[in-house]
């Protein structure tokens, strides 16, 4: 399996402190001594490497150090203010465009296909070719499923620092049992982004189009008619794990993401309100 490099968009979207702190890791440094080098607590250099693997989708820092070390993205000479908008500090900056990676991948998380059930099952999913309708293992349910419409992402409920302007996500069923997605981002300075899938609920994963280049692939199952399991993977290696849960009333639906990697956030939860 391939080892997945970072893009230059993920690149961009890293802050400069985000960078020092990633190039002094690559460098050998632990969390501690960094923090003594850049006169901040552990867990602000924790916040921050958090944030990094999330605008990248990777899933351990030490990974996403050793491939900006090796793409030789080093050459600036960092020169780090005291209060440089660490998670601790009084005064957070906010970089409009950039630090919107939670809303990102909040829509991600919904693109057109996801997952195995387990991380071990995503783990081992190649991209291969959607097989025919009669291959295909698992089937949806006969009604209606609750998951079928529009839905918009609550931006009220991420950080203002990481925060899209909107994240719209469509699900319509397709022949042979599959699901087809379309995911809109409009990001804080306005940029467009989006994603386009069809995918069955048979845990194997299928290309993604559109115009999201931090993944490529998703694959689903759908272990009830109101849930959805994503996997998203990026260079055929699996970036993280999404379930998409329809409340009762059909009006409200919450998404759990579950990072991969040996470097593991706690869980987190988005939610979204049916628009359409």
């Amino acid at each position: 399996m391939s080892i997945p490099n970072t893009s230059a968009g993920s690149h961009a979207a890293l802050s400069e402190t985000e960078l020092e702190i990633l190039r002094l890791l690559a460098n050998g440094h632990t969390t501690k001594s960094i923090a003594a080098r850049l006169g901040r607590s552990e867990t602000a250099i924790n916040e921050r490497l958090r944030m990094a693997r999330r605008k990248t989708g990777v899933g351990s820092s030490r990974e996403l150090a050793r491939q900006l070390d090796a793409q030789k993205i080093w050459d600036k000479n960092f020169d780090l203010p005291v209060h440089d908008g660490f998670a601790d500090s009084p005064a957070r900056p906010h970089h409009p465009g950039l630090e919107w990676t939670k809303g990102k991948f909040a829509m991600l998380i919904v693109l057109p296909a996801a997952a195995a059930l387990g991380l071990a099952v995503a783990a081992n999913t190649a991209i291969r070719p959607q097989p025919a309708p009669a291959e295909v293992g698992a089937t949806m349910p006969t009604a209606p499923s609750p998951l079928v419409g529009r839905w918009s992402l609550d931006v009220a409920r991420v950080p203002a620092e990481e925060r899209p302007q909107s994240v719209l996500i469509t699900f319509q069923p397709a022949s042979g049992d599959r699901w087809t997605t379309r995911v809109e981002i409009t990001a804080a300075d306005g940029a467009m982004l989006y994603a386009d899938s069809t995918a069955g609920v048979d845990g194997v994963a299928v290309p993604v189009g559109g115009t999201m280049a931090f993944i490529d692939s998703v694959s689903l199952r759908q272990p009830e008619a109101n849930t959805l399991v994503m996997t998203l993977g990026k260079d055929g290696v699996p970036m993280s794990t999404r379930v998409y849960t329809v409340a009762k009333d059909g009006q409200s639906m919450t998404e759990t993401i579950i990072w991969t990697g040996a470097d593991l956030p706690k869980l987190e939860t988005t939610h979204f309100a049916r628009i359409g």
